[in-house]
């Protein structure tokens, strides 16, 4: 399968009036559903360009989904200057959830990579257009379990057996309390899955084709 064509997008933010952030939005004809992607934390050097955010929106395009990838507000060209603030993460990636929604008005899927992961759970807590969960490396010391596990669509989680952020343990404990989540430990990988990108990828293509539609 090949690639789908990238289109740069600009995401409206509510507030500061004119700010925008950049994203790439990658469209399928009759898409059943739409994912926001978001990436690493922006004081850490997390971007949309990130490997791992790249190979889950490749995996979202293979499994037949639209997909969107952005940057947090102060990174490449989106507006603003990178912070650790969380509403304005918040703020973020619910810009992101509006464009998908103006886009393509199917369920969607809140993803994203480490600090990412942790905007997805909040923003399915908002959002009841967001139907699934793709949470990767998400740090264990700082996710919400029961918000989690009081999401009640499919949530797929992964993480490496020798991520310093994650517990794998603590990890493996909430998915168990999850009515439907799915977790893929890849042994031997960290936290930037640097020897587990393709691992990663198969997984979630493999989950994409067994989860319920």
């Amino acid at each position: 399968m090949t690639r789908a064509f990238e289109q740069p997008a600009t995401l409206a933010l509510s507030e500061p009036p004119g700010a925008v952030l950049e994203g790439l939005f990658i469209p399928v004809e009759e898409a059943p559903a739409a994912a926001v992607v978001a990436a690493p934390h922006p004081l850490m050097g997390g971007s949309m360009e990130s490997p791992v955010v790249g190979e889950v929106a490749w995996a979202c395009q293979k499994a037949g989904l639209s997909s969107l990838r952005f940057n947090w507000r102060g990174v490449g060209a989106s507006a603003g200057t990178p912070s650790a603030d969380l509403a304005q993460a918040d703020a973020d990636y619910r810009a992101a959830v509006d464009f998908l929604l103006a886009s393509e008005p199917v369920p969607l899927v809140a993803c994203g990579y480490s600090f990412g992961s942790l905007a997805a759970v909040r923003a399915a807590q908002d959002s009841p257009q967001i139907r699934r969960l793709v949470l990767i490396a998400p740090p264990t010391s700082m996710l919400d379990a029961d918000a989690l596990c009081a999401f009640p669509g499919e949530i797929f989680l992964a993480a490496g057996t020798e991520d310093e952020w994650v517990d794998a343990a603590v990890l493996a404990d909430v998915a168990r309390q999850c009515t439907a989540a799915h977790l893929e430990l890849i042994a031997d990988c960290d936290h930037f899955f640097m020897n587990g990108l393709d691992a990663l990828g198969r997984a979630l293509a493999d989950w994409w084709a067994s989860a319920p539609a």
